[in-house]
């Protein structure tokens, strides 16, 4: 079984027991969330689509951290004008481990 929801703007196809990195999510380390935004469930041959969500379905996931992603550098640069702009970026994000997925 499977399920294709979105947060933060994403969508992710997700398993039991798959781990994903998504966008921060306020909630500490071991605690449980439930994610309502499904838009899909495959179970085999049996699909149920949303429009746009599946009504009642709901993923669970367990918060393993809150972390981090890489650093991004942004860099500007007009030639021969000596303007030069330099800064970075690293985006907050949390891993998830879906524990279940239930249909309505």
């Amino acid at each position: 079984m499977y399920a294709i929801i979105r947060t933060g703007g994403k969508q992710y196809k997700v398993s039991k027991d798959d781990k994903i990195t998504v966008e921060k999510l306020a909630a500490n380390a071991g605690d449980m969330v439930n994610i309502q935004d499904v838009l899909f469930i495959g179970n085999g041959d049996k699909i149920t689509a949303g429009a746009p969500l599946v009504a009642g379905a709901v993923v669970s996931a367990k918060v393993v951290e809150q972390t981090r992603g890489d650093k991004v550098v942004i860099f500007k640069k007009k030639r021969r004008k000596n303007y030069r702009r330099k800064a970075g970026h690293r985006q907050d994000l949390t891993v998830l481990q879906i524990t279940d997925i239930k249909a309505a």
